[in-house]
């Protein structure tokens, strides 16, 4: 094929023309659901050219980036909006987010809600007008004067930062022309169903020696009923906040004399170690090791890991006794001494170490998010060293235990594979070998799966997994990351079959990730509801008056001895009070017993979400419970 041509694959179909064509000029129509197309990983818009031969795929507002597309021209929909209500307002960027998109602007007065109100009806006139939306290609002099023309100074700074030779583009829509590099919707119109969701302030870059601009929040749906439904997850997710809820469970407290960290109340440390216990059912049977290392190691180490030159600025370092120490972030380096402490033969692989012990990381003050952002963590940690023959069939093993335990949580996932980052550590061949086996892997299991270029670890590529909670939100979770560097940064080896020394390959994975964010979405994602096996105490035994105590406490006994999380509510209160708090505390069984249930050897049993089913024979129905409370492991 000529240098100057490009081959596309649709489908079945194979398209070819010209090189920096349009999708348009290569004969290829998109659906009418697509707002962007994907090729060789990478987002498109319609008016970009196609510059290199690919497989490509169309890009919904179902797909994680198809909603960032459709996002992002949901940012470009607000600043013409504001710039139509105040011309003199300077734009500074406008990226879309997850859920949304925000836009830092230096605004002629501060904004209260009726303004956001005018912002929201001017957007939607905007949308109403269908504008084509086109992009345009601007050299670096041209792009400084159309944007000092238009009085945009935040712009002309952006400009200036970009390196020579680096392409620079803008988009029209009607009036209004905004910097950027894309990709967008291909009209306004595509826009039907968009809301203004909040205000804050924000410096320029971050800098406090900068303006502050004012930031709106908005975001955008392709019709109404998706942003009613979006709309009715916001109220639920405030209803269902783990900072709010936690506590008001009694499963932890944040303290402002030790931020970043947890205080774990009784409850909340059952839950914990059940979560804990049940993801140490599950890697026993599979061969996994547990170890303890220590958490505080001399700074050589880390040198040596790559992570003081890599990661020093999110780790505490101690300075003591003209010594400098770090507190692990992580339990790598440690399992790469444990290994180096005893000579290993090609038959010991594959080795699978597991830990749970504290890592400490520096988050800052501004970053720290409940559960979800912590500096005291604890992860379901584990490193498996294995001969490069091995990667495949140990990925598959860590890919059934990412499926089972989100199964058991009835949360789907994404997967996502991130790729070498500019700031990488080793050879490119390395990287290249570590990349493609995970592609095979997830192939031949057939994964379906993202590419996430350059954001791998700085030591490997890595699998992300996203799981869906409840309420639809994605939280990145589980991890899987293919190292062929820190074996070679700390020279481990194996004898071979043929008695030579080997050098293994790791495997970083953890589930859940950090124990303390899993919990935390796990309390948003059931809502403080918890099923009946996790739950911190599992049943309450409510006797009606003082005259049935020694009746309930023979109850909870037996539970405690069938090993369920049981209190009694012997408290002299009437029982519709004890009834609702326990509606209140989210117990999952409530097992109330009076004189009649003394009398014929029974339990009045109560379940969320059910409600009263009746009494129940005694102990016939523990049994029952003891089955249903049983940790879903195999």
């Amino acid at each position: 094929m000529p240098e100057d041509q490009v081959e596309v694959v649709v489908g079945k179909a194979v398209y070819r023309g010209r090189k920096g064509s349009t999708v348009a000029e290569l004969g290829i129509s998109p659906p009418d659901e697509a707002v962007a197309f994907s090729l060789n990983g990478h987002t498109y818009d319609f008016q970009q050219g196609i510059r290199e031969n690919g497989r490509l795929s169309w890009l919904t507002f179902q797909e994680e980036a198809g909603r960032l597309v459709f996002r992002h021209s949901g940012a470009h929909l607000l600043a013409q909006a504001v710039k139509r209500l105040w011309p003199e307002a300077q734009l500074g960027t406008g990226p879309a987010t997850e859920e949304g998109f925000y836009y830092d602007i230096r605004l002629p007065k501060p904004l209260g809600e009726s303004d956001l109100q005018a912002i929201e009806a001017e957007m939607q006139r905007i949308a109403a007008e269908d504008l084509p939306i086109e992009r345009v290609e601007l050299g670096r002099t041209e792009a400084l004067q159309l944007f000092a023309q238009r009085q945009e100074p935040f712009k002309v700074d952006i400009i200036q930062r970009i390196p020579e030779g680096v392409p620079i583009s803008a988009y029209r829509q009607g009036e209004f022309i905004d910097l950027c590099a894309g990709p967008h919707v291909p009209r306004t119109g595509r826009l039907k169903a968009v809301k203004l969701t909040g205000v804050s302030g924000a410096y320029w870059r971050g800098d406090e020696a900068n303006p502050m601009l004012t930031r709106i929040y908005g975001t955008a749906y392709p019709d109404a009923e998706g942003l009613t439904q979006y709309l009715y997850r916001v109220e639920e997710a405030k209803r269902r906040d783990h900072r709010r809820l936690g506590p008001a469970l009694g499963l932890y407290l944040f303290r402002e004399e030790a931020p970043g960290f947890t205080f774990w109340l009784p409850k909340g440390q059952r839950l914990y170690r059940t979560l804990e216990e049940f993801s140490r059912r599950l890697q026993e049977p599979r061969g996994y090791q547990e170890v303890a290392t220590p958490w505080i190691y001399r700074v050589g180490l880390w040198q040596q890991s790559g992570h003081w030159d890599h990661y020093r600025e999110n780790m505490f370092v101690i300075e003591r006794e003209d010594e400098k120490l770090g507190v692990k972030p992580m339990n790598c380096p440690g399992h790469c001494l444990l290994y180096q402490s005893a000579v290993r033969s090609y038959r010991d692989l594959p080795l699978r170490l597991a830990e749970y012990g504290p890592l400490s990381r520096f988050e800052r003050s501004g970053t720290l998010h409940g559960l979800m952002r912590v500096r005291g963590l604890h992860q379901d940690d584990a490193h498996l060293f294995v001969r490069e023959d091995q990667i495949a069939e140990e990925m598959r093993g860590v890919l059934e235990l990412v499926d089972l335990v989100y199964r058991t949580f009835g949360m789907p996932y994404e997967v996502v594979l991130s790729t070498r980052p500019d700031d990488y550590l080793g050879s490119l061949e390395i990287w290249e070998r570590a990349e493609g086996a995970l592609q095979a892997v997830l192939e031949a299991q057939d994964k379906p799966y993202q590419i996430h270029p350059k954001d791998g670890a700085f030591y490997g590529p890595k699998l992300d997994f996203y799981a869906v909670d409840a309420l639809g939100r994605r939280w990145q979770c589980a991890t899987a990351q293919l190292d062929f560097q820190l074996p070679l940064q700390f020279d481990l080896t194996y004898i071979d079959r043929d008695g030579q020394p080997k050098r293994p390959v790791m495997i970083h994975r953890a589930i859940f990730g950090s124990i303390e964010r899993f919990l935390g979405i796990l309390v948003e994602h059931y809502g403080g509801d918890f099923p009946l096996w996790l739950a911190p105490v599992q049943v309450r035994v409510v006797p009606i008056t003082d005259a049935q105590g020694a009746y309930a406490e023979a109850v909870a006994g037996d539970l405690r001895r069938a090993g369920l999380r049981v209190e009694v509510d012997a408290r002299n209160q009437k029982l519709a009070y004890k009834v609702r708090e326990a509606e209140v505390d989210k117990i999952p069984v409530l097992l109330v017993v009076g004189r009649r249930d003394v009398e014929q050897g029974t339990v009045s049993v109560r379940i969320r979400p059910d409600g009263d089913i009746g009494a129940r024979p005694w102990p016939a129905y523990l049994a029952e419970l003891a089955e249903r409370a049983r940790m879903p492991v195999g």
